[in-house]
C-alpha cells in the first residue's frame, strides 16, 4: 500500500511540471516565491505584461547580463556548467552557471535556497521548458516573475516601483540598473545604485552595444 502511494506521488511529481508548462504557454504563471508570500499574507506587486510591452532595452540588458547565449543554448550551457564543476573539484568557489531558462525553472518549480540538489533538478526542468516553450515565452515568463525587490515581481512592477514609469519606457541606463540588480535584488537599489552597482550597469550598457545579434530569437532585426 505504501509502495503504491509512493509510486503515485512520484508519478505526480514527474508529470506535474510538463503539464503546468503547457498551461504556462498561454496562462500567466506565478513563482514559488510569490506563492510563499501569498500563503504568508505578505505583500506582492506583480503586473503581468507581454514581452511587446517591455522595453527592448531591458530585454537586451537582461540577456547580456544573465545569459548571453540564451538564443543559442537549449536551456543549459553545458560548457560553462562543466567549468564550474571543475572549479568546484579544484577547491575553487564556482560562480553562477544558471541560464535564463534554468532560473525560470527554479522560479516556477523549485525553492530559493542554493543547494546541489536544487541545481541538479534545474537541469532537466530547463531542458523541458526549452523543449515545450518558445524562447520569447520563456523570456516573457522570466521577466514577469523575476524578483526586483521585497515583494516586487516582474518588469512592470519593478519599473513602476523604482522609476515611476511603465516597463516599455525604460531607457538604457534604467534597464542596465535593473538587469544588474537581479543577482542580488534585495540589496541592490536600481533607483539609488551604489558606486559598484553603477559600474556594473555602465559595463552592461557597453556590452549591449557590442553584443551584435545575440537577441535575434526575441527581438526583430
Amino acid at each position: 500500500m505504501l509502495r503504491k502511494s509512493l509510486f503515485k506521488l512520484l508519478l505526480v511529481l514527474i508529470l506535474l511540471p510538463p503539464i503546468l508548462t503547457v498551461i504556462y504557454s498561454f496562462v500567466p504563471p506565478v513563482s514559488t516565491l510569490m506563492i510563499s508570500r501569498y500563503v504568508q499574507f505578505l505583500w506582492v506587486d506583480r503586473q503581468w505584461v507581454s514581452l511587446d510591452e517591455i522595453s527592448p532595452n531591458l530585454v537586451r540588458a537582461v540577456i547580456t547580463s544573465e545569459d548571453s547565449g540564451f538564443c543559442e543554448n537549449h536551456g543549459v550551457e553545458w560548457d560553462v556548467l562543466q567549468e564550474q564543476v571543475e572549479a568546484l573539484s579544484d577547491g575553487e568557489t564556482p560562480r553562477g552557471a544558471s541560464t535564463i531558462t534554468m532560473q525560470t525553472a527554479k522560479n516556477l518549480f523549485l525553492w530559493g535556497e542554493r543547494s546541489y540538489i536544487r541545481k541538479g533538478l534545474e537541469l532537466p526542468l530547463a531542458l523541458m521548458l526549452d523543449a515545450i516553450l518558445t524562447k520569447r515565452r520563456i523570456l516573457e515568463i522570466y521577466l514577469n516573475i523575476a524578483e526586483w525587490g521585497e515583494g516586487i515581481f516582474g518588469a512592470e512592477a519593478a519599473a513602476q516601483a523604482w522609476f515611476g514609469k511603465p516597463a516599455k519606457d525604460l531607457n538604457r541606463t534604467e534597464a542596465a540598473r535593473l538587469a544588474t540588480a537581479l543577482p542580488n535584488p534585495l540589496v541592490r537599489n536600481p533607483a539609488r545604485p551604489s558606486g559598484g552597482h553603477r559600474r556594473l550597469a555602465a559595463t552592461n550598457v557597453a556590452r549591449v552595444q557590442g553584443a551584435g545579434s545575440i537577441f535575434g530569437c526575441v527581438l526583430p532585426g
